[in-house]
């Protein structure tokens, strides 16, 4: 890719490596004593996708920044990244609506399936710009890059309103012991 578009994988590879961690101080903090059930089930549906998201801006930026020899050798890296994440969108929307995590609202399938796919699909796009050398090409993968990013936002967020929405239905469910609130609390004197 051209040499001016340094900044922007910089800032983009950054930015996910930021949210990424974030990410998962938030489920960390956020997510003890999940157990094996629904609500396990719900967070991976989520949590994974989303750090996927991150993760695919992350490398994209990785690989951007290194002096390879033509453009066509980056262009079939991030078609191959493209296509991975069209299929892997394929997969996810298959394993939610597999455990009842299916999206019905188009308000919710459009951040979810819509944004991500559209992403995926203009990495594939880009990726067969660059290798056939058209000036059109950094534009649109930094556009599907940035549509990526914000996928992986939006789903961060949601992610982390619904844990604490539902920390105490977490907490209900996990398998450690629960201090008994109505014992004495015993001195140490």
């Amino acid at each position: 890719m051209q040499h001016n578009w340094d900044n922007f994988f910089i800032l983009a590879g950054g930015a996910a490596a930021t949210l990424m961690g974030l990410l998962f101080v938030a489920v960390t903090v956020g997510g003890t004593g999940f157990s094996e059930s629904r609500l396990v089930h719900g967070t991976r549906g989520f949590f994974t996708p989303t750090l996927i998201q991150f993760g695919t801006v992350l490398l994209q930026a990785l690989a951007v920044l290194v002096p390879w020899p033509a453009p066509w050798t980056i262009g079939i890296f991030i078609g191959l990244g493209g296509l991975t994440g069209l299929a892997y969108q394929f997969n996810v929307v298959v394993k939610r609506h597999r455990f009842g995590l299916a999206l019905h609202d188009w308000h919710d399938w459009l951040p979810y399936v819509g944004v991500p796919a559209l992403g995926s699909g203009g990495l594939v796009i880009g990726a067969t710009g660059l290798v056939v050398e058209k000036s059109f090409a950094p534009f649109v993968v930094a556009a599907a890059t940035t549509l990526l990013l914000i996928a992986g936002v939006y789903g961060a967020w949601d992610l982390t309103l619904w844990i604490v929405k539902n920390r105490d239905k977490t907490e209900q469910c996990g398998d450690s012991p629960k201090p008994d609130k109505s014992a004495p609390i015993e001195s140490s004197n």
